[in-house]
C-alpha cells in the first residue's frame, strides 16, 4: 500500500527508511551467484566484507559474512572467484544502505562452470547464434585490422609480428583491454563497439594467450557472445591455444587456433602472392602462345590450299569453262540459224509456189476493174469499160470491146484494145 504523503504532509526520513527496511525484510533469505570484486577483513572483528558483482552487468552488492565461514573454505577466496552465497537482504536503517548478510558461501567449481557454459552453448545454438550462414568471409586485404588484446601482451606481439612479416604494409588499430578478471567482458565489448563503428576497420581480431578455464571465462560470457554476433565487421577469435574452445570461437566468423594463426588468416603472404601472380602471368603467356600457335597453324593450313596458294588457278579453271560454254553456245546458235535458214528456204519455196506472181510468170494475168475489183467472169465487165491487166512484168491498161458469150474454156475470147 502506497504511503499517503503530500507537500504539506511529508514523511520523515526515518519513516521512509523504516518502511524500506520492512519491505526488504519480506524478501527473506535467497541464494545469489556473483563474482567477488573485492574482499577484505577488518582487523579486530569477526566480520568479512565482500563486494559481489554481476559479471553480465555493472551491478554489485555488499555482502557481510563471518570470518570463520571463509576460513572453512578449502581454497582461499580471491578476487574474481565465482561464488554462490546464501544470504538475507539487510537494510541499515541509520545509513540507508543495503547489504546481504551471508550464512553460507560456496565457490563455484570448475565442473559447475563447464556445465553452465555447456548449457549456454546449447541455448545460443538453438537460437542460431552459431549458424554457419551468419558467418561473413574475411576481406582479401583489409585496409585496417582492428586488434583487441591485452596491453603489451604476447598475443599482441605475435599478431603484429606475423602479420607485418607476411604483409609489411598492413595497418592496425589496437584497443588494449583487460583479458581476464572483473572488467574483461565490459572492456572487450566497449573496444568491439569502437572498432565496429570505424569505417576503415575491415576485420577485428580478439586475441589472448593461453590460460586456465577461469582465466578464459570472460570469452564465454553471454553478453560478449551476443555482441560479437551483432557486429557488422567480421571477427576473428584467437583465444588461448588449440585445445581452448570458449564460446567466442563458435560465434566468431573465423576461429584461429592461436594469435599467430589469426595473423596468417587476416592478411595474405606477400611472397606467396608474388609467386601466385608470377604463375598466373606464366599461364596467361602460355595460353596466349598456344592461341597464337593455333591461329598461325590455321593460317598456314588455309594458305596451303590451292585456292590461296595460286589465287588465279580458280579463275583460269572458270575461264576455260566459260570459253567451252561460249563455244557450245556458238555452235548451238549456228546450228539453230542453219535450221532456221533451211526452214526459211522451204517456206520461201512454198510461198513462191503458192504466190500469184508465180502463176503470172507462167503467162497468166489478173484483170482488175477501175475500183481494183478482180474480174472473175465475162459478165463482170461491159463493153467499153477500162480494166487493168496484171502480168508478171507489170500492168497493162485495156478497154473491153465486147465480152464473149458464155464462160469457161470453150467460150469465145473477148476483144481487148489497150496498151501496157
Amino acid at each position: 500500500m502506497a504511503l499517503d504523503t503530500s507537500p504539506e504532509k511529508p514523511a520523515p526520513v526515518r519513516v521512509i527508511s523504516q518502511l524500506i527496511g520492512q519491505w526488504i525484510s519480506r524478501l527473506g533469505p535467497v541464494w545469489v551467484e556473483g563474482q567477488v570484486a573485492q574482499f577484505s577483513r577488518r582487523p579486530g572483528t569477526q566480520t568479512a566484507f565482500l563486494t559481489l558483482r554481476d559479471p553480465h552487468a555493472e551491478v554489485s552488492l555488499t555482502v557481510t559474512c563471518p570470518v570463520g565461514l571463509l576460513d572453512a573454505l578449502e581454497a582461499p577466496l580471491t578476487d574474481g572467484a565465482r561464488v554462490v552465497v546464501h544470504a538475507k537482504p539487510s537494510w541499515y536503517y541509520t545509513r540507508g544502505t543495503l547489504s546481504l548478510a551471508a550464512d553460507d558461501v560456496r565457490p563455484v567449481g570448475l565442473g559447475d562452470l563447464l556445465a553452465r557454459i555447456e548449457r549456454l552453448r546449447k541455448i545460443l545454438a538453438a537460437e542460431g547464434v552459431f549458424a554457419a550462414e551468419r558467418k561473413r568471409p574475411l576481406p582479401f586485404l583489409p585496409t585496417v585490422v582492428g586488434l583487441i588484446c591485452g596491453r603489451d601482451s604476447k598475443a599482441e606481439h605475435d599478431v603484429l609480428e606475423n602479420a607485418r612479416r607476411r604483409w609489411p604494409g598492413v595497418r592496425f588499430r589496437i584497443e588494449p583491454v583487460a583479458v581476464q578478471g572483473l572488467n574483461a567482458v565490459s572492456q572487450v565489448m566497449d573496444a568491439l563497439r569502437v572498432l565496429d563503428r570505424d569505417p576503415e576497420v575491415d576485420v577485428v581480431i580478439i586475441a589472448r594467450g593461453g590460460g586456465s578455464v577461469e582465466d578464459l571465462l570472460p570469452f564465454s560470457d553471454e553478453a560478449l557472445v551476443r555482441a560479437v554476433s551483432a557486429a557488422r565487421t567480421p571477427v576473428v577469435s584467437a583465444i588461448g591455444h588449440e585445445a581452448d574452445t570458449p564460446l567466442l570461437d563458435l560465434v566468431a566468423d573465423v576461429r584461429a587456433s592461436t594469435p599467430t594463426d589469426a595473423a596468417k588468416r587476416v592478411v595474405p603472404d606477400v611472397t606467396e602472392e608474388i609467386e601466385r601472380v608470377a604463375r598466373a602471368r606464366e599461364r596467361i603467356r602460355s595460353a596466349v602462345r598456344h592461341r597464337l600457335d593455333r591461329e598461325r597453324h590455321g593460317l598456314a593450313s588455309l594458305r596451303s590450299r590451292p585456292v590461296l596458294a595460286d589465287p588465279h588457278h580458280g579463275v583460269r579453271l572458270r575461264a576455260d569453262e566459260v570459253a567451252a560454254l561460249v563455244q557450245r553456245a556458238r555452235r548451238s546458235v549456228r546450228h539453230q540459224l542453219d535450221r532456221a535458214a533451211v526452214d526459211v528456204d522451204h517456206t520461201r519455196a512454198r510461198i513462191r509456189a503458192l504466190s500469184p506472181a508465180a502463176t503470172l510468170e507462167r503467162g497468166y494475168a489478173v484483170v482488175q476493174k477501175a475500183d481494183s475489183t478482180v474480174v472473175r467472169a465475162p459478165d463482170d465487165v461491159s463493153p467499153g469499160e477500162h480494166v487493168r491487166l496484171l502480168v508478171a512484168g507489170g500492168e497493162i491498161a485495156a478497154t473491153i470491146d465486147s465480152p464473149a458469150a458464155g464462160a469457161g474454156p470453150d467460150a469465145a475470147e473477148q476483144t481487148i484494145d489497150g496498151d501496157r
